[in-house]
């Protein structure tokens, strides 16, 4: 009755391919955002000193305010810069979202094993609603969502208007670039189709 009987074909009926979707959806929100890895760079003039680099690198889970521009070079300057620091710790949204990620991963996982090898067992106890955990992916990728777009914010030209040593006498900051965090748009975007995937009920009208 409990027995194991493997069907892969199940894997192209709806139940389980929503299951499939949302299962590589997940993967994607969690390596893009978890294995980011970036730089914002300032071009620098002061006393000794002609558009020297200056670069700050941040990463998950982006506490950019422990994230400092440091000197171009201690001696030179004239002794008016001091090293600076990035704005805005995102470090609960962005680790939040990851962990949903890696959960929803495995849940989905659990759910296709089920699917796949116990679908006599699942059409037996198929009343498994999930809205508490569709509530938790959307607030986590709302959050996710916001400190992206601060992120974006703290690490563009911004910066020079917050940073005290660029604007010492005889010193010039231009802002260079900033690392693309296209990535970080595909976890929010690949996050918010799981979620929305979640919603939709399989046939039977029961979410597992």
């Amino acid at each position: 009755m409990f027995g194991l009987r493997v069907d892969f074909g199940l894997l192209l009926e709806p139940l389980a391919f929503i299951k499939v979707l949302e299962w590589i959806f997940s993967i994607f929100a969690f390596a893009t955002c978890g294995g980011f890895r970036g730089e914002t760079t300032l071009l620098v003039s002061c006393k000794g000193v002609v558009n020297e680099t200056v670069t700050a690198a941040f990463a998950y889970p982006f506490r950019l305010n422990t994230v400092a521009f440091s000197a171009p070079d201690p001696k030179c300057c004239g002794g008016t810069w001091t090293n600076f620091y990035l704005v805005g710790n995102f470090a609960s949204s962005a680790q939040f979202f990851v962990t949903l990620a890696v959960l929803v991963f495995l849940y989905c996982t659990a759910a296709l094993v089920i699917y796949i090898g116990y679908m006599h067992v699942y059409q037996r106890n198929s009343k498994f609603p999930l809205t508490v955990s569709t509530f938790l992916w959307l607030v986590s990728t709302s959050a996710w969502a916001k400190a992206l777009t601060d992120i974006k914010i703290s690490t563009g030209a911004s910066i020079i208007l917050e940073a005290e040593s660029c604007k010492a006498p005889g010193t010039t900051c231009l802002f260079a670039s900033v690392t693309s965090m296209g990535t970080l748009n595909v976890s929010v975007v690949c996050m918010s189709y799981a979620s929305t995937l979640s919603l939709q009920p399989p046939l039977g009208g029961f979410w597992m």
